[in-house]
């Protein structure tokens, strides 16, 4: 008898696709990530548009 998991798993699969990854972000190592910046950097950059840029 198929393991109940995997058997949902499979048919899940069948109805919606593969389209969960086995791996969430967390989990994945991460090599693609930019290279770090700075902290001001970084704030500067995410800076809300309705604060003045100057």
């Amino acid at each position: 008898m198929e393991d109940a998991p995997d058997r949902k798993r499979r048919r899940l699969d069948e109805v919606f696709g593969d389209v969960l990854p086995t791996t969430t972000s967390d989990e994945r190592d991460a090599r693609d990530e930019p290279v770090s910046t700075t902290s001001d950097e970084e704030l500067l950059a995410n800076r809300p548009p309705h604060h003045d840029r100057d």
